[in-house]
C-alpha cells in the first residue's frame, strides 16, 4: 500500500465512519472501482482506532465524567447510583451483543460477507429501515408525542440498539446507520440518537481494533512502508473524524436523514448495476 493509497482510505473511513452509509462498504467499493486490493477486515478494523480517537476527543467530558461515576459507584457500592454511571454501564452493556456476535460469526464476517453484492443490498435495505425509523418520527411528532433526549435512554433503548449494533457487522449496515435508526424507532430525537450511536461504538471498536492488530500485525506490519501506511490512514482518519461527528450533530438538530438515505439507495443500485453488467468484480 503506497502512502497516497493510505491517506485516501485513512478520509473514507474518517467520513463514513460517523455518517450512516457505512464506512466498511466504501473502504470495500472505492478501492475496488480504482483498481486497488481490498484492504481487508483487519485493516479496516485497525484504521477505525483513529475515529475511536476523533470520539474521545469530542466527546471526553461526557467519557470522563460517566467513567469517574462508575468508579465511584463500584467504590460506595451503588454502580447505578447517578444517571452518568448507569449510562456508562449501560453502555458496556450494550456492547455484549455485538461482542458475542462478532466471535461467533468472525469468519464470514471477514470472508463471505465482504462480497460486493452483499453490500449493495445491505446499503439498499437499511436505507428502507431508516426512511422507516424517519416515517414513524414524523407521525410522532403529528401526534405531538415527544422524543427522547440522551438523558432519558434507560435499559430498553440500551438493549435494542445494542442488538442493532450487530447488524453492523455486516459490512454495507454502518455501525452509525443502524444504532441511529434504531434509536429513531424507539422515538429518540435524531441527535441525541446519533450521540448514544457514538457513544456506544467506543468498547466494540476499540477491542476489535486491537484484536485485529495483534491478530494480523504480521501482515500488517510486515514491512516497514506497510506500518507507516496503517499509522498515517490510522491518524487522517481520526482527523476526518472529529470533524464529520460534529457535521453530523449540527446537521441532524436541523435535519432529517432523507439525504442518506437517498445517498444508499443510489450507491447500492449503482454498485448492483456495474456488478450485474460485469464491469466490477463481486469479491
Amino acid at each position: 500500500m503506497t502512502i497516497l493509497q493510505a491517506i485516501v482510505l485513512g478520509i473514507i473511513q474518517g467520513l463514513t465512519e460517523f455518517l450512516p452509509i457505512s464506512s466498511t462498504a466504501h473502504l470495500r467499493i472505492i478501492p475496488a472501482l480504482l483498481g486497488w486490493e481490498d484492504p481487508g477486515a483487519a485493516f479496516t478494523a485497525v484504521i477505525q482506532i483513529g475515529t475511536l480517537g476523533a470520539v474521545l476527543t469530542y466527546f471526553y467530558q461526557d467519557i470522563w465524567r460517566m467513567s469517574s461515576a462508575m468508579l465511584k459507584g463500584v467504590r460506595t457500592g451503588q454502580v447505578l447510583g447517578t444517571q452518568d454511571a448507569k449510562m456508562g454501564v449501560m453502555i458496556l452493556v450494550g456492547t455484549i451483543p455485538i461482542v458475542v456476535v462478532g466471535v461467533l460469526f468472525k469468519n464470514a464476517i471477514e470472508t463471505t460477507l465482504r462480497s460486493l453484492y452483499i453490500i449493495a443490498l445491505t446499503m439498499i435495505v437499511l436505507a428502507l429501515m431508516l426512511a422507516l425509523a424517519e416515517y414513524l418520527m414524523h407521525e410522532r411528532l403529528k401526534r405531538n408525542v415527544p422524543l427522547k433526549s440522551l438523558e432519558q435512554v434507560g435499559w430498553w433503548e440500551c438493549l435494542v440498539v445494542g442488538f442493532a449494533q450487530c447488524f453492523a457487522l455486516i459490512p454495507g449496515a454502518s455501525r452509525s446507520g443502524v444504532t441511529i435508526t434504531g434509536g429513531l424507532l424507539l422515538g429518540l430525537e435524531r441527535e441525541s440518537a446519533a450521540r448514544f450511536s457514538f457513544l456506544l461504538s467506543l468498547p466494540s471498536v476499540f477491542a476489535a481494533g486491537i484484536f485485529q492488530l495483534i491478530k494480523s500485525r504480521e501482515a500488517l506490519l510486515a514491512s516497514a512502508n506497510d506500518a507507516v501506511a496503517l499509522l498515517v490512514a490510522t491518524l487522517v482518519s481520526g482527523v476526518i473524524g472529529y470533524a464529520s461527528i460534529a457535521f453530523l450533530l449540527g446537521y441532524l438538530r436541523k435535519n432529517s436523514t432523507l439525504i442518506f438515505i437517498l445517498y444508499r439507495i443510489a450507491v447500492g443500485i449503482a454498485l448492483l448495476s456495474l456488478l450485474l453488467s460485469e464491469k466490477l468484480p463481486a469479491d
